[in-house]
């Protein structure tokens, strides 16, 4: 269980989160993650512990199985609290597939959304490929044997008619 020193209670935390938190979700969760703010506390005062809300909606299912669902989320949660900064807010959003999952299964799915939105912007492992990437060689002599050869398209039709 988790300490009441890390739990939200109040809907504007909640709505802070909601409206300006970032977002990573998997099949059985999902997560929204606000970081703290710099430079506003004073070295002296000890931070605030990470605080963790949890949101699980009737589509998971009836009052007992809602219940069942936060409680092995919140039990899930308490050895990930120690990855969250002081001061940071989290808000863990149980899908319906989550009462059907495995408490292992469950905590491991937890745990890739917590790594995926603490982890700093730019440090995806993902290879992106857009503006500014790389591309095969062939592509671009491909692409210039073509565009040499077009003639433009008349009376707006592209497609000669049957």
């Amino acid at each position: 269980m988790l300490s009441p020193r890390n739990r939200m209670r109040h809907s504007a935390e909640f709505a802070s989160v909601m409206r300006s938190g970032r977002r990573s979700s998997r099949d059985a969760v999902g997560v929204v993650y606000l970081a703290p703010t710099p430079g506003t506390a004073d070295p002296a005062v000890p931070a605030d512990p990470p605080r963790v809300g949890f949101v699980v909606s009737k589509a998971v299912g009836g009052a007992v199985v809602r219940k069942r669902v936060q409680r092995r989320l919140r039990h899930a949660m308490r050895p990930l609290l120690a990855v969250l900064p002081n001061g940071s807010l989290l808000v863990v959003r149980a899908k319906p597939a989550a009462a059907s999952l495995r408490q292992e299964d469950l905590a491991a799915q937890l745990d890739s959304a917590i790594a995926a939105v603490v982890r700093p912007r730019g440090s995806s492992s993902r290879r992106r490929r857009g503006r500014g990437g790389t591309r095969p060689p062939e592509a671009d002599q491909a692409k210039s044997e073509t565009a040499g050869n077009r003639r433009p398209d008349e009376g707006g039709e592209r497609w000669a008619s049957r």
